[in-house]
C-alpha cells in the first residue's frame, strides 16, 4: 500500500473540501482547509520526499471564472515536479498533451469518457491512443445508490448508469494504466472508508487503483489494508497535519511503507 499525496485546486487556492459539496454553480464548496501556500510549495515539498503518483486536481471547469488561476497553479506544481504529479480535471482529448508536454507524468480523465451516462467507447479509444495507455489515468470515483456504487461525473455532481463492478474494471482497464476512484460520499469527512467499496476493489487483481476517501484515523489505514488486501494506494487529504487535519504525514508514509 503506497502513500500517494494531493494537490487539490478550487478558486485558484489549494485546498481540501468536502467532496459532495462540489457545486459549480456558485464555484461553492465545504471547506476543511485553505492553504496560504501556492501548489508548487506542496509539488516541491513531495519532490524532496520523493512521492510519486500524486494527483494535481483542477477543481474549477473550464467555464468557470476561476479556472485560468486554477489551472495556472496547476501548471506551477508541474513544473516544480515534472514526472512526479498526475493531473485531472477537465481533462480531455484537445488539452492532454499539453498538460504531459508540462510535466505531468499521468492525465486523468473522467467526465469526457461519459455520455449520457455510458462509457462513450470512441472518445476512449481516441484519449487513449493520444495519451499512451500507459500515461492514462480513469477516475472512476463513485456515490453510493441503491445496491451497488454508481461511477459520477461533473466533479461528483452527476451520476452516470455505471455501476462499478470487476466486469466493468476488467473492460477499463485495456484503455489506461491506472484507476483513481474516490468515494465522494466520504470524501473530506474523515469518519472512515467505504468498506464495501474497499472489498470490491480489493478482491479485483488488475492494474493499480487508488482509493481515496474516508480516511480520518491511523485505524482506517489498517483498514483500508486489511479489506483491500494490500492492493490498493491510498490517497489522505484532509486529514493529514500538513492541511490542518489530526494525523502526521510521517506517521502516514511510515504506516504505508
Amino acid at each position: 500500500m503506497r502513500f500517494r499525496p494531493c494537490i487539490d485546486i478550487h478558486n485558484g487556492k489549494v485546498k481540501q473540501i468536502v467532496g459532495g459539496s462540489l457545486r459549480d454553480e456558485g464555484n461553492t464548496a465545504g471547506e476543511n482547509f485553505v492553504s496560504g501556500q501556492d501548489a508548487a510549495f506542496y509539488a516541491e515539498f513531495y519532490r524532496r520526499d520523493g512521492l510519486k503518483g500524486g494527483h494535481v486536481i483542477l477543481l474549477n471547469p473550464a467555464s468557470s471564472e476561476y479556472y485560468k488561476e486554477t489551472k495556472r497553479q496547476a501548471m506551477m506544481a508541474l513544473r516544480a515536479y515534472p514526472g512526479g504529479l498526475q493531473l485531472g480535471g477537465g481533462v480531455n482529448e484537445a488539452n492532454a498533451e499539453e498538460f504531459l508536454e508540462a510535466g505531468a507524468s499521468h492525465v486523468i480523465a473522467t467526465s469526457y469518457v461519459f455520455r449520457d451516462g455510458q462509457v462513450d467507447f470512441n472518445r476512449l479509444r481516441s484519449l487513449s491512443r493520444k495519451t499512451g495507455r500507459e500515461r492514462l489515468v480513469l477516475d472512476l470515483s463513485c456515490r453510493r445508490k441503491d445496491d451497488g456504487y454508481y461511477i459520477v461525473t461533473d466533479r461528483w455532481q452527476k451520476f452516470t448508469e455505471v455501476r462499478l463492478s470487476h466486469g466493468v474494471l476488467d473492460e477499463l482497464a485495456g484503455y489506461c494504466g491506472e484507476f483513481l476512484i474516490h468515494a465522494a460520499d466520504v470524501e473530506g469527512r474523515q469518519k472512515g472508508v467505504e468498506e464495501e467499496l474497499v472489498q470490491l476493489l480489493g478482491s479485483w487483481q488488475g492494474i493499480p487503483v487508488t482509493y481515496a476517501g474516508g480516511v480520518g484515523s491511523y485505524a482506517d489505514l489498517e483498514t483500508l489494508r486489511r479489506l483491500g488486501q494490500n492492493r490498493l494506494d491510498v490517497t489522505v487529504g484532509s486529514a493529514l497535519d500538513l492541511f490542518g487535519g489530526p494525523l502526521s504525514y510521517r506517521e502516514v508514509l511510515e504506516l504505508c511503507e
